[in-house]
């Protein structure tokens, strides 16, 4: 079998994986929502995670079996003016666009007023209405030739607060009219305390909760060694238990080891296709640099600097933290530090390890915190 030229791991945000392993369950619901037609639970879902944990790629893979059904799929991430977005989207193409145009003087978030192609608003309150006719319209259309209505909003748990009514509403109009139609909200695990608990949004409470972990390491093991299989080189033995292991099953550094440990061996003995524990532990360092550029640092930069401050004095333990241990550390109560743990629990940035242990949820987050602990004490210091 000849060697292919091209790496097939995809560790760039959002691509496609070669295999798409350890969310076969999340597929199966969805595929069974369309199956049953509207009312069926998992056509309301909602998909949480960690950064790196899988979301994006676990849409993409919903609108792909939507898309082989004949259905329309209409993908968006949140940010300013998401309604006007998905209105505009929804116009017919027979219309000649799907853009739009605001008054200059229009504030988009605030949705003062403007007129979004054949749909016109004049406040906050009429825009359920003009999305809810915008989905009926197209929905109708699709109903005639047996299809249907994917949308799909990532990062969820950044939506305006008037745009998420928005949605709700015309989400709820969409179900009382028994509409063919599916809904999937992703993000992360902020997402659901935000919108769950908020009055305006109750109908977050129906959709059918996903929460994404991390893969058996058993099936990461397979998946490796198909993919290297499958272009001609053999990653078996100990480079595969190495490269496994390091992964820690975290979808995101699979990826990220699978990329360089086959470019590594590609590039050391490119006509031998066996991978050498060498490859594997040169692959596995590279893999670890940059699953702390895109990850550690950004998830950590998201934090404020008291979240910060309670992890480096995690990073001190070579495993499991017990809660008053870090209050000493901090200097403070149990309570006061427990009000931080709370918020790292459900960020799922650390996770629980038994009564009063916490341990970090993200791989490798212990050993980044201890080699930048200088840059972030001086950060809290600053109160950056």
């Amino acid at each position: 079998m000849n060697k292919t030229k091209q790496n097939p791991f995809k560790p760039g945000a959002g691509y496609a994986p070669p295999l798409l392993i350890g969310r076969d369950d999340d597929i199966d619901d969805f595929v069974e929502g369309l199956d049953n037609g509207p009312g069926a639970p998992s056509r309301l879902m909602r998909v949480t995670g960690a950064r790196g944990i899988g979301k994006t790629v676990l849409l993409s893979k919903f609108a792909e079996v939507a898309s082989a059904r004949g259905w329309e799929v209409i993908r968006e991430s949140a940010s300013e003016g998401l309604c006007a977005r998905l209105v505009a989207q929804l116009q017919p193409p027979a219309r000649g666009r799907h853009d739009f145009t605001l008054n200059p003087s229009v504030n988009v978030a605030g949705l003062i007023g403007g007129s979004l192609g054949a749909y016109h608003y004049e406040s906050p309150q009429q825009m359920p209405l003009t999305l809810a006719g915008a989905m009926r319209e197209r929905i109708g259309r699709l109903e005639k030739r047996d299809a249907g209505l994917l949308i799909e909003i990532d990062e969820a748990q950044a939506v305006d607060k008037n745009d998420m009514i928005a949605i709700a509403n015309a989400a709820q109009a969409m179900n009382v009219e028994n509409r063919n139609y599916a809904l999937v909200f992703a993000g992360l695990p902020s997402m659901s305390s935000k919108w769950l608990n908020n009055d305006a949004t109750t109908f977050m409470r129906r959709a059918e909760p996903h929460a994404l972990r991390d893969v058996p390491l058993s099936a990461v093991a397979v998946s490796f060694g198909d993919t290297f299989e499958g272009t001609g080189m053999i990653l078996a033995g100990d480079p595969l238990q190495a490269a496994t292991e390091a992964t820690f099953g975290y979808p995101f550094m699979i990826q990220l080891v699978g990329y360089y440990v086959w470019s590594q061996a590609r590039r050391n003995h490119p006509d031998d296709p066996e991978v050498t524990i060498e490859d594997a532990q040169a692959g596995i360092g590279k893999a670890l640099t940059r699953l702390g550029e895109t990850v550690h640092g950004p998830e950590l930069d998201g934090l404020s600097s008291v979240d910060r401050t309670y992890l480096l004095a995690m990073a001190q333990d070579d495993g499991p933290s017990s809660t008053s241990v870090i209050a000493e550390r901090l200097g403070k109560g149990v309570n006061y530090a427990g009000n931080y743990r709370a918020r790292l629990l459900e960020a799922q940035v650390i996770e629980n390890k038994g009564y009063g242990k916490v341990d970090f949820a993200i791989p490798y987050l212990r050993e980044y915190l201890r080699e930048h602990a200088a840059f972030y004490r001086m950060s809290a210091e600053s109160g950056e």
